[in-house]
């Protein structure tokens, strides 16, 4: 059974999300305001199109919400998509939300409302910065290599068995260090107490013997 998933908003970028979930197999709705962006999505091979307020419940419900597996919000504002997305949770009880946030400072927010992933061009940008910067500098100051120390890069999903737990309370081996936690646009040095989050990305320092032990750890796999 093919999954459902609803776009809306999006702007430019919606035609090419939806062509490509359409690719991938998946059953796709899309629901804007624009009259313009309707008249892209309309060429678009056996996507169901719904014209209306974004943010309304009465047209949310018209586009099919309730039989949705995702709901995708990409209103261009971010108070619209945690409306979208909170409407899609509790009214609708749609399985899993998505919100693209233009603010990476509602990022957070939008994680304790309940949004299962808050996505932000800006902090994905700074993510990929920093990462890259990060790796380089370790790079250069630690013996990587046969023999030597191992770098790994881990991304905590929903269902990982450590989200919401502290680092002490997680069981690595002790000969395995997370020395940073990207988060939301930011990094940070971690320390005992830190609560690891769902969609944190940590940097593990450890020998190749224990790297596999830990990423099992973390992620259950």
């Amino acid at each position: 059974m093919k999954t459902n998933v609803l776009i809306v908003g999006g702007g430019e970028k919606a035609p090419v999300l939806a062509e490509t979930l359409l690719q991938k197999g998946y059953h796709v709705t899309a629901l804007v305001e624009d009259l313009n962006l309707c008249e892209k999505l309309s060429n678009i091979e056996k996507l169901e199109l719904f014209h209306g307020e974004e943010a309304d419940p009465e047209t949310l419900y018209d586009s099919g919400i309730d039989r949705m597996d995702v709901v995708i919000a990409m209103s261009r504002k971010d108070e619209d998509n945690l409306v979208i997305c909170e409407l899609s949770k509790q009214k609708f009880h749609v399985k899993r939300t998505i919100a693209m946030v233009n603010d990476p400072k509602n990022a957070e927010f939008f994680h304790k409302m309940g949004v299962d992933s808050a996505l932000c061009e800006v902090a994905m940008i700074t993510n990929f910065i920093e990462q890259n910067q990060l790796m380089d500098e370790m790079a250069t100051l630690l013996p990587l290599g046969e023999g030597g120390i191992q770098i790994a890069q881990v991304r905590i999903v929903e269902d990982s068995p450590v989200v919401d737990r502290k680092i002490w309370e997680i069981g690595l081996p002790h000969e395995v260090i997370i020395g940073c936690i990207l988060r939301g646009g930011a990094s940070m040095v971690p320390r005992g107490d830190t609560r690891i989050l769902a969609n944190d990305t940590l940097i593990l320092i450890s020998s190749e013997e224990y790297e596999g032990k830990a990423i099992h750890v973390l992620t259950g796999r």
